[in-house]
């Protein structure tokens, strides 16, 4: 039987395997990529499950899945359908964490209030923009956004009485989704020319993340 670190390990590889196919023009590049991109969350998945990892933490990992293939296509259809299927990520993710989450208090702590802070910021920033290319994307846009920060801000308020390992882990996970997904905003919805270098940062920083969290919701 396969390992978890020989999983993780195999995480490793295909992450870097698609970051760098992501930034290369042609179609070998882009068939390639649909080896691997499909691929990541089932072999993290694979491997949090062994690591102890629970029913929250599968699905986010199903619901990421099905993003990453819906992103493979081309079009406004495939653009929601993958942003339907992170929102449902987002929101599997908060189910798992918010239990180990701290007491609520009457002031939050600065990751919480860095989260809101963002959230406040770019949500409206991002909107707006998908509303000038696509007026249908102005709702799902901001509800998205709206999940994203949601997931920081419960990554942010993990009860401190649990593994300090664990908690940056998972906290330093939710920081890379969200500039992975800023990235990724910007790209769909500023820039005008393709960028290799932005489509590279954008799958670093999303493999990145999903793994950060991966390890550290399995030890908290």
């Amino acid at each position: 039987m396969v390992n978890t670190k020989v999983l993780a390990g195999a995480y490793v590889a295909l992450a870097v395997a698609d970051a760098v196919l992501a930034g290369r023009p042609g179609t070998t590049a882009r068939r390639l990529r649909y080896v691997t991109k499909p691929a990541l969350m089932p072999v993290l998945a694979t491997a949090s499950r062994r690591a102890g990892g629970g029913r929250a933490l599968t699905a986010a990992h199903a619901l990421s899945w099905g993003g990453d293939v819906a992103l493979l296509g081309q079009g406004p259809r495939a653009f929601q359908g993958g942003l339907g299927s992170f929102l449902g990520a987002h929101l599997a993710y908060v189910a798992g964490l918010a239990p180990k989450g701290a007491r609520v208090t009457a002031a939050p702590n600065a990751g919480v209030k860095a989260a809101g802070a963002l959230w406040l910021t770019t949500a409206p920033a991002m909107a707006l923009a998908a509303r000038r290319k696509d007026r249908d994307l102005t709702g799902p846009v901001a509800a998205y956004a709206t999940a994203l920060a949601t997931m920081a801000a419960t990554a942010a308020r993990l009860d401190p009485r649990l593994s300090v390992r664990a908690r940056r882990s998972v906290q330093a996970g939710a920081a890379l989704f969200l500039l992975s997904d800023t990235l990724l905003g910007v790209r769909e919805f500023v820039l005008r020319r393709e960028s290799p270098a932005l489509e590279r940062a954008v799958m670093a920083t999303y493999t990145a993340g999903q793994g950060l969290i991966a390890a550290g919701a399995t030890h908290l």
